[in-house]
């Protein structure tokens, strides 16, 4: 008789095991699909925008050995260039090259970084939304308030200038 109990649990177990397979909810994950980031469209600059071109800024800063020289490339289709490069003596220059979108909002130069060194940048990071406000802006020269506050003193380059390296 044990043997007959035996093969009853067995089989009972066997039959419970499937019912709760049977019973277990199967999930169907949806397929993860990619999110391309939306990327900002450029706007085109006012017609004889004064700040169209390219203006190079020449300073020191204090805590930072060298000369900092930074180009801002704007064009007259809203697109923008950021290059920093910091001259060091006979040290290898360091560079930051950015670009995005520049737009001229009253009397403050709003440049958007899209990409930093070649990578898309985290568009909801205020690090890549600067804001010059403009002290002057003349023929060859332009005078604006940087992020930090302190003035920034450029002037107008020709077309096609790049900072040597």
């Amino acid at each position: 008789m044990s043997g007959l109990f035996s093969c009853q649990r067995v089989f009972f177990s066997g039959l419970v095991a499937m019912l709760l397979t049977g019973c277990a909810a199967t999930v169907d994950t949806p397929p993860v699909v990619a999110v391309e980031p939306v990327i900002p469209q450029c706007q085109p600059a006012a017609h004889g925008d004064q700040l169209v071109g390219n203006w190079l800024s020449v300073r020191t800063q204090k805590g930072v050995v060298g000369e900092l020289r930074t180009l801002f490339t704007l064009n007259a289709d809203g697109t923008m260039a950021y290059t920093e490069l910091l001259k060091r003596g006979k040290q290898p220059s360091q560079g930051l090259t950015e670009s995005g979108c520049w737009v001229h909002q009253g009397q403050t130069l709003v440049i958007q970084t899209l990409e930093s060194n070649g990578a898309q940048v985290n568009l909801d990071d205020p690090i890549y939304k600067n804001n010059y406000p403009i002290v002057s802006i003349k023929a060859k020269a332009l005078t604006m308030q940087g992020p930090d506050g302190k003035t920034i003193k450029a002037r107008s380059m020709s077309p096609g200038y790049r900072l040597p390296f």
